[in-house]
């Protein structure tokens, strides 16, 4: 079953909502966002989240040590110490990332955490979810073939990228409006694995990319040289655009919007990503709206929805429904495609 990290991030809430403690592999890329998702519906849920890289440990690390009893107590018998990075109590996730990264051994080992729910001396709590995840072996990784035992434990989703899941995430943390505009205007280089490179696009690399930018870092070090360049190049149209904070204010008569589509893009995702509020929202629509054509405007609606929905403010839009008819059928007809 393949989805997209939205889609992914839904399933795995209904598992958690209907307390399916159904043991979850989740496959796909590196840095599309596998353990991102998971991490995020911990936080949401309230859960505890403990990540446990597999391929970083040794079969006893995950079983424990043998200790004799103390005073002779126990027949002469030893019990197994668990490590102290396995829950004991309450309820959340038990994350195993890298699963197919560590050796046949230590995924043996895993399996039976995996299917009886305990290893050694250790069982785990009943609040606690087993998921894990891993690369495929077309990713080039340096991957394991999962043991058929192992496999036949799992449910198995697949994640792939894709771009309107990562715009809502970008907006939603604030990520740099350049690097959200530049992937808005070339969505195929969200991910392009490029094996002879120590450094490619993934939505992992963006978000490190976005942080570079911000502290006025050449980001090709986290994505790439073809793909920095192509974003430094992108980034010398900001100097076309027209004042943005103008136009959000209502001051943007007479502003023209320039032509070239590259710099459009720049202006209209950048115009969605610095609305603070429905008010600025509306202003820049009824600017775009008389300085661009309906795909621009479908464009600024998208992305500013995917933002008041990602900051929790999607209600604030409900107020202009009522002041434009067109801005009213735009924010109406992305919702409906959303949800479809």
């Amino acid at each position: 079953m393949t989805l997209t990290p939205q889609e992914l991030q839904t399933y795995l809430l209904a598992l958690v909502r209907g307390h399916l403690n159904i043991a979850t592999m989740i496959w796909g890329p590196p840095g599309v966002g596998k353990s991102s998702v998971v991490a995020q519906i911990a936080r949401a849920q309230g859960l505890d989240f403990v990540d446990v890289r597999l391929s970083q440990l040794a079969p006893t690390d995950l079983r424990g040590l043998p200790v004799p009893e103390a005073d002779g107590q126990g027949g002469g018998v030893s019990r197994w110490y668990p490590p102290e990075f396995l829950p004991r109590g309450g309820s959340g996730i038990l994350f195993l990332d890298e699963v197919n990264m560590a050796p046949p051994t230590m995924q043996g080992m895993a399996q039976q955490l995996i299917l009886d729910r305990k290893v050694g001396s250790y069982e785990l709590p009943d609040g606690w979810f087993v998921w894990a995840a891993g690369n495929r072996k077309e990713d080039r990784a340096s991957v394991f073939d999962m043991p058929a035992p192992l496999a036949n434990r799992f449910l198995h989703l697949t994640v792939r990228p894709d771009f309107d899941s990562w715009r809502s995430y970008a907006l939603g943390r604030g990520l740099h409006e350049h690097v959200i505009a530049f992937l808005t205007f070339r969505p195929e280089l969200l991910h392009r694995l490029d094996p002879q490179q120590p450094a490619w696009p993934s939505p992992r690399a963006w978000e490190m990319a976005a942080q570079l930018h911000r502290a006025g870092l050449d980001v090709s070090p986290a994505i790439g040289e073809a793909a920095g360049a192509e974003f430094t190049a992108f980034v010398r149209l900001f100097e076309q655009l027209p004042d943005l904070g103008l136009v959000l204010t209502g001051g943007g008569t007479g502003l023209k919007l320039p032509a070239e589509p590259s710099v459009r893009y720049a202006a209209v995702v950048g115009l969605a990503a610095r609305a603070q509020n429905a008010e600025g929202a509306y202003h820049a629509f009824t600017w775009l709206a008389d300085a661009a054509g309906p795909e621009w405007l479908q464009l600024y609606v998208a992305t500013l929805v995917s933002k008041f929905q990602a900051i929790g403010q999607l209600g604030d839009l409900a107020a202009l429904l009522g002041r434009d008819e067109r801005l009213g059928a735009l924010v109406q007809e992305t919702l409906a495609l959303a949800e479809g």
